[in-house]
């Protein structure tokens, strides 16, 4: 009887330590709760890295993060839940939505919709991160330059941000915000593409080539360096110190947010750290521009027009290399490797730690739920 009972709390206890299903299960509501996703080991280590370096300078016994995902992701995400048992992170945990996702059902509700309300209620905010091309079906494009690899995560991305903020696409449709306006939504590179495609906007499938008309590394690098938005020297030479990114400037338009909310100078021109051959064309409902491409011809941040705290950018904030000297590194082949923060230089930094002393300023200031 009792090797029987052992038996029956062992395979409980294996059930509920292996489901990732945070929500599902009891949990102090008292905690704030940030939604990550796509939260991969090499995200979390990011988040992490952010906490430690107080970059994201939150109050780490009040707040909690938990990566939500699809189960139709290609990414293997037993590898962060032992990445989180491994390391015996405490304030980390995961949460999978399951269900229909395919490029007709995302702007409506679907069998994806119980479990987003369930998991935006019991939320303060969520991160996007970058990763691969989205599918151009999802904006209603034929695909001409794209390399779609993880469609199961695009499809639940956007999804997640058309419940959150709405869009051209169904207008009908009330967005989640609408009961929550001051929740956070913000996401870097794939993640300001993902808000733009799902509020009802569309990409540029190929910078270089579609602005620029270069179908080729070498016709791309004759656009100049300064409006490259990665390093195609790569593609030409063999040099391992080589960056396959771009640390050039952006500008910011009359749009406040940079000068009245994240409190830089206007003036600025900040380096940042620039990893993409897509961009924002069309723009989604309710959002405006807040940065561009030194030439103009790209969109490097947005604001929504209603919702205060739904702000994205089309750069890399998040990279540790940015704030410490990490990596040497070098963009052409004749260039003196040095490292991303020294080439970025103090006031890029200084602009950098503003923006991510406005997130957290947000998740300090935000409401649980009781």
């Amino acid at each position: 009887m009792k090797k029987s009972i052992f038996l029956l709390f062992l395979a409980f206890t294996v059930v509920v330590t292996s489901a990732q299903d945070f929500f599902h299960q009891e949990f102090n509501n008292r905690k704030k709760y940030v939604l990550l996703t796509n939260p991969t080991v090499r995200n979390l280590q990011t988040v992490r890295y952010l906490e430690n370096a107080g970059l994201l300078d939150i109050k780490k016994g009040k707040t909690r993060f938990v990566g939500v995902y699809f189960e139709g992701q290609n990414y293997d995400f037993d590898q962060t839940k032992a990445y989180i048992e491994e390391n015996n992170l405490k304030n980390f945990y995961l949460h999978e939505i399951k269900g229909d996702l395919t490029e007709d059902n995302l702007f409506k509700e679907n069998e994806c919709t119980p479990d987003l309300e369930l998991i935006f209620k019991n939320s303060v905010g969520v991160f996007f991160f970058g990763g691969p091309d989205i599918p151009p079906g999802v904006y209603g494009e034929e695909n001409t330059r794209s390399i779609v690899t993880d469609p199961g995560r695009h499809y639940f991305e956007t999804t997640f941000l058309f419940h959150l903020l709405g869009s051209y696409r169904n207008e009908q449709y009330e967005p989640f915000l609408n009961k929550k306006p001051k929740y956070l939504v913000t996401g870097f590179c794939l993640g300001m593409q993902t808000m733009n495609v799902a509020t009802g906007g569309t990409l540029i499938q190929d910078i270089p080539a579609e602005i620029f008309g270069a179908e080729n590394p070498e016709a791309a690098l004759k656009i100049g360096r300064a409006n490259l938005h990665r390093n195609y020297w790569q593609e030409i030479v063999q040099d391992t110190l080589l960056m396959g990114i771009n640390l050039h400037t952006i500008r910011f338009t009359d749009n406040p947010f940079f000068g009245d909310v994240v409190k830089v100078s206007k003036r600025w021109e900040p380096r940042i750290y620039s990893s993409h051959h897509q961009a924002a064309e069309k723009l989604g409902k309710g959002l405006e521009v807040t940065a561009l491409s030194p030439d103009g011809k790209i969109v490097e941040g947005i604001v929504h027009s209603v919702y205060p705290n739904v702000f994205a950018v089309q750069f890399h904030p998040e990279v540790p290399g940015l704030y410490e000297d990490l990596y040497m590194r070098k963009f052409h082949p004749e260039d003196e490797a040095m490292s991303y923060n020294d080439i970025i230089g103090k006031q890029s930094v200084k602009f950098h730690e503003r923006y991510w002393e406005h997130i957290s300023k947000i998740i300090r200031k935000a409401k649980t739920k009781r």
